[in-house]
């Protein structure tokens, strides 16, 4: 089954929670909210994306709140991690582990379609 994380209030997460519904793709939801994702979770992500920059949002609100040293800290592989799992709003929504076994981060409704072929 679909396991899609991400947060229930963003709109991007219910733009893709709509969207798998829609296309009849049976999926479960895990809220960083009620669940937070474990380092060996962020681990696995963020090598299965290529690194650990793919989940880090660099365009919400929670990274411009972020003071300096927070985000020079993102700037290691580590910091990073440590960082997403202190404050989930920080990652890149919605995580999607497909399936095959494939993760990816955001919602690309040409990509997913591609994906399950259609």
């Amino acid at each position: 089954m679909i396991r899609l994380h991400g947060i229930a209030n963003c709109d991007t997460v219910k733009r893709a929670r709509a969207w798998l519904t829609a296309q009849d793709r049976p999926h479960e939801f895990v809220d960083f909210k009620k669940k937070l994702p474990t380092e060996g979770d962020l681990r696995r992500w963020s090598q299965a994306l290529g690194g650990v920059d793919v989940l880090v949002n660099r365009r919400g609100t929670t990274w411009r709140q972020l003071d300096e040293a927070q985000r020079e800290s993102a700037g290691s592989a580590d910091g990073a991690l440590a960082l997403l799992q202190s404050k989930t709003s920080l990652i890149k929504r919605p995580v999607v582990e497909w399936e095959d076994g494939a993760v990816t981060a955001g919602f690309d409704e040409a990509g997913w379609q591609q994906r399950l072929g259609g």
